[in-house]
């Protein structure tokens, strides 16, 4: 599994003209599912997420998590991120999961990260999305799963 998380100090996802999803100061996470993700990979990304310790502490000092500062947290899978380009010009995803089993991962990710944050918004799985965010920072930070860093 891989994200890129966004430190935000707002997000918001709109399909079609539509704003599905808003948050306030937090995390913008997006997620893309391998297709040799397990439900191990989605517990260990989602524990990360929520108690990675990026936001500034009294000091200055990235020392708090996002559960420390009650932040919201703004999930939007994009499987391009699993999109390899070190060959020809046109991006190879053959890491990535297949459609199905990477909406079923996603969904699954999601309520899994609820069990923290159970505000946590979400984006369309599969639908054509337009992202807004102010960045904080900016802080921007990429996080595999521990299986892919052992690759």
């Amino acid at each position: 599994m891989r994200a890129v998380l966004q430190r935000v100090r707002q997000a918001s996802v709109s399909v079609e003209g539509v704003q599905i999803a808003h948050i306030g100061e937090g995390l913008l996470a997006l997620v893309a599912i391998s297709h040799q993700d397990s439900r191990a990979d989605l517990e260990w990304m989602a524990r990360k997420i929520v108690e990675l310790r990026i936001f500034d502490d009294t000091e200055g000092k990235l020392n708090l998590s996002l559960l420390d500062i009650r932040g919201q947290l703004l999930v939007v899978s994009q499987f391009t991120l699993y999109g390899d380009c070190r060959k020809g010009r046109r991006p190879s995803y053959t890491d990535a999961a297949g459609p199905a089993d990477a909406q079923r991962l996603y969904e699954e990710f999601v309520k899994i990260t609820r069990k923290w944050m159970p505000e946590a918004q979400s984006g369309q799985f599969q639908a054509t999305m337009e992202v807004s965010l102010i960045n904080s920072g900016p802080v921007t930070l990429i996080l595999d799963s521990p299986r892919v860093n052992d690759d």
